[in-house]
Order: structure tokens, then C-alpha cells, then sequence
């Protein structure tokens, strides 16, 4: 009996590992980034044709964040990463949000609100036709948010989170994680 019980503990505890794996998504650290177009909703280049922001941003360091839904959880790490944009002076630290739909068109109005509303100043918000991500970048259709942070267009750091799991604790790790691309 006693081994039995041993067993199942280990299996349970095996099946919660599991369980508790990390989600990936995104590309990994010390991958390069690929240029990708997106249509630009509240940034300089809102209502024009699309662009590469990657492109834009060259070798400056990057945040940039792959979302699929447009809530107050989202709002609250692009207004951390637009406060800490204003702070890194010299290193002229970028960022930017795309939302990933296959309907881009209807999440232009909840960017703009968001803009508004936040006071979000130096973070482009934008879209991307097709829900699925730009397929170089490897996005998790697991995931509801992916961070990925670059500098010098290499791969420095890369965070995921599924459906309803950003949280403060997430958005803490993304901020203190801008030390890898601010170097």
C-alpha cells in the first residue's frame, strides 16, 4: 500500500509539473528579429500605410509586445513600458504593441481609447492582420501575450503569458527585464 501511495504522489506530482511548465512563445534569446509590417493606430504613423517598426527602430533596444485582447492588464504594462521609455535617456529605449487578429479593423477604436486614457505617449499601439503573428516570430497560439525585448535586432529576453495570466507580478518582471536590453 504504502508503494501505491508513493506512486500516485508521484505521478501527481510529475502531472502538476507538467501543469506548471513554463509557456513558450516567442522567439528565443540570442534569435534575430525579422522585419514584419504592421498598421500603425496611434503612433506618428496612424492612418498611413503599413510599416516595420523593427525596421524603424534598427538597433535601439526594443520592447516589443504581441497581444490578442485589448484589456486593462495590457493597459497597465504599456503604461509601465511608456514610463520606462521616458526614463532611459541616452539609450533611446523603443517600444511597441501589436495586436494579433484576423480581424484587425475592430480593435482600432479600444487602441485609441486606451491611448487616451492611459496618457500613453512614446509606445506606437498597431495591429497585424492575421491572429496567428507574424510566423517568424514563432507566437504562441497559447499565448495571449508575449513579450519580446531586443537590442542590436538579437533576442535579449522573452516573456509569455496565457489567457488571463498577466498580472503585476508579470508586468514587474517585464519592466525589471529592460536592464537586459539597456546594458
Amino acid at each position: 500500500m504504502k508503494k501505491f501511495v508513493a506512486c500516485v504522489a508521484a505521478v501527481l506530482l510529475c502531472g502538476s509539473a507538467v501543469i506548471a511548465a513554463e509557456l513558450k512563445s516567442g522567439l528565443e534569446v540570442g534569435e534575430g528579429v525579422n522585419p514584419f509590417y504592421v498598421q500603425d493606430v496611434t503612433g506618428p504613423s496612424a492612418g498611413k500605410d503599413p510599416l516595420c517598426y523593427r525596421c524603424q527602430y534598427g538597433k535601439r533596444p526594443v520592447v516589443a509586445i504581441f497581444t490578442r485582447k485589448v484589456d486593462d492588464k495590457l493597459a497597465a504594462l504599456v503604461k509601465e513600458v511608456d514610463a520606462k521609455i521616458a526614463k532611459s535617456g541616452d539609450k533611446k529605449m523603443a517600444a511597441f504593441v501589436v495586436v494579433l487578429s484576423d480581424d484587425p479593423a475592430a480593435n482600432e477604436a479600444k487602441l485609441k481609447e486606451l491611448a487616451k486614457k492611459e496618457g500613453i505617449k512614446s509606445v506606437p499601439l498597431t495591429t497585424f492582420e492575421n491572429a496567428a503573428g507574424p510566423e517568424d516570430y514563432k507566437v504562441s497560439k497559447e499565448a495571449e501575450v508575449t513579450v519580446m525585448s531586443w537590442v542590436n535586432g538579437k533576442v535579449k529576453v522573452t516573456h509569455a503569458f496565457a489567457a488571463g495570466k498577466l498580472n503585476e507580478e508579470g508586468i514587474k518582471a517585464v519592466i525589471s527585464d529592460t536592464a537586459k536590453i539597456l546594458e
